[in-house]
């Protein structure tokens, strides 16, 4: 038997420490450390830092001169295009990923079209933000168009266009564009011819929408001020044969010139109700059709006589002096932009998209026109829009039923009218030039995570956004009317010729009501009668 003391202790094998697990690679990186290994030869080396990405909000502004809207378009320059390649210049996008923005949750708050310009565009995704000076990085492989404000970290599941609530537009529209007789169409100067109050031919722009040769820019009365007695000879000649050029050739416009009679046709069907019809007549202005050879020397002396009262007259008035926009113009502005105020459906107020499409309904928040702005010696009116989102050329076209009501070429029931779903009407687009987006809303977004995150607003960089607004775009504005006249062009196009829908009255039954309240006859057309006197 074995005692204890006989048993041989057998002791444990030592034991081994262990190897550390090494750490998995993500695809899209590791935090921001150094690897070190081992060479053969035992050198340590060092592998190239690596980052997250990390999901952010950049706030940028650009000058839309030159691009075809903000939305990538294939073999298009874009506002998006030039954008994702400067980021992958910067490195914020890798090489796998470039030209794919679907593989770094890519997402715009606004789209803008050809020739619109914006201060608070947002755009969301995954980037790489290190090392520090993305916002560096970006302005050096961008245009000077361009101008990058900065960036925030958003939520994982944050998207640009999804959580923008609101958008806010500005058109800067002239004080002149407002001004009925301001920039007339071609008919209304021929039909005003011989008559007590002669409206005077833009020299500034062309029967046609191509600039006068010799008289850009100037105005025919104010060559003639300051200019010496060789100069006035010929800027007489020039609207002599200007005068005779709309006498010879316009004559037969002047007897198909249409004139809106305001009637109303009445039948009785025997059982006592009434059909209501506006009818619209084609009228031959006789007199001022059969201008004589001496009729047309009348008008030559009247314009060769600068001294004379009326002339005078005219010079004050074609400079513009008689229009401002006062308390008055303001007034009646806003009520009609009011119009647009609410859930409406703007079939009319854009393209490609039919009464049905749900799309085609929008809501308007506000719509105001209270201040104005001074910018290289144009006044121009600002004209603010707020709402849940907009489509292709609808403020555009928002603005030129508006301008065209102001210029008394149609009544304000017309846009009452083409918001119906039953109606189809072509109205007038302004120009893209006066438009651009002046801030993306992210209410609903901010109060949820108001404390973990930083706020989505432009508050932070409310200077840098005035500053470029003022050196870039409000100077591209401006200088383009100067030098090209825009919207002055696009306001001789604001006729019945063109527009014919402009003529358009509310609808019948509402016509109806009133006659039978007032008892009175109704034309179904409010008062668009032209300016009368200059």
């Amino acid at each position: 038997m074995e005692t204890p003391a006989s048993k041989t202790k057998v002791s444990p094998p030592p034991q081994q420490e262990p190897d550390l697990k090494k750490p998995k690679m993500s695809t899209t990186t590791s935090d921001d450390e150094d690897a070190a290994t081992m060479t053969p030869g035992g050198d340590t080396t060092t592998k190239k830092q690596r980052y997250k990405r990390r999901k952010i909000a950049i706030f940028f502004a650009y000058c839309g001169v030159g691009y075809q809207g903000m939305q990538k378009n294939p073999g298009a320059k874009t506002i998006e295009g030039d954008l994702e390649e400067a980021l992958f210049h910067a490195g914020a996008v890798p090489e796998q990923d470039r030209g794919i923005p679907k593989r770094y949750d890519w997402a715009r708050s606004a789209r803008t079209d050809k020739g619109v310009s914006a201060v608070g565009q947002v755009v969301s995704g995954r980037f790489y933000i290190d090392p520090p000076g993305l916002v560096e990085r970006l302005h050096s492989n961008l245009s000077p168009q361009f101008r990058i404000f900065g960036y925030k970290r958003v939520t994982g599941s944050f998207n640009a266009k999804k959580f923008c609530d609101r958008r806010r537009y500005v058109y800067l529209i002239p004080v002149f564009a407002l001004d009925p007789c301001s920039h007339r169409d071609r008919e209304s100067v021929l039909a005003s011819l011989r008559s007590g109050s002669e409206l005077i031919k833009c020299l500034e722009c062309s029967e046609r929408g191509r600039k006068v040769a010799g008289a850009v820019g100037k105005r025919s009365f104010e060559l003639a001020d300051n200019s010496s007695n060789d100069k006035d000879a010929s800027v007489k000649s020039e609207i002599k044969e200007e005068v005779g050029v709309l006498l010879d050739n316009g004559l037969e416009d002047i007897r198909n010139s249409e004139t809106v009679n305001e009637t109303k046709i009445f039948q009785n069907d025997g059982s006592g109700s009434k059909s209501v019809m506006p009818e619209s007549v084609i009228s031959s202005n006789s007199e001022d059709a059969n201008v004589n050879p001496e009729s047309k020397d009348e008008i030559i002396v009247s314009v060769e006589n600068g001294d004379d009262e009326k002339t005078k007259s005219k010079e004050e008035m074609v400079k513009g002096s008689s229009f401002c926009y006062g308390e008055k113009e303001k007034e009646r502005f806003n009520r009609i932009l009011g119009y647009y105020v609410g859930s409406h459906n703007f079939h009319n107020f854009t393209t490609r998209t039919k009464a049905e499409d749900p799309s085609a309904r929008r809501y308007i928040v506000s719509f105001e026109a209270k201040t104005t702005v001074n910018v290289e010696g144009i006044e121009f009116v600002k004209c603010e829009v707020v709402g849940q989102s907009f489509m292709l050329h609808q403020i555009r076209k928002m603005i030129g039923v508006a301008v065209a009501i102001m210029r008394n070429c149609a009544p304000e029931s017309l846009i009452q009218t083409a918001l119906q779903k039953d109606v189809n009407i072509n109205v007038p687009t302004a120009p893209e030039v006066g438009l651009y987006l002046d801030e993306c809303f992210f209410t609903s977004y901010n109060q949820k995570w108001k404390d973990s995150h930083e706020e989505i607003s432009m508050k932070d960089y409310e200077e840098e956004a005035e500053d470029f607004k003022m050196k870039h775009i409000y100077s591209h504005i401006a200088t383009t009317e100067h030098k090209e006249g825009s919207v002055a062009l696009w306001l001789h196009s604001l006729n019945h010729r063109n527009y014919p829908d402009l003529r358009v009255s509310n609808t019948v039954d509402n016509n109806n009501s009133e006659d039978n309240n007032n008892g009175k006859e109704s034309t179904g057309f409010e008062n668009t009668a032209p300016c009368t006197s200059l």
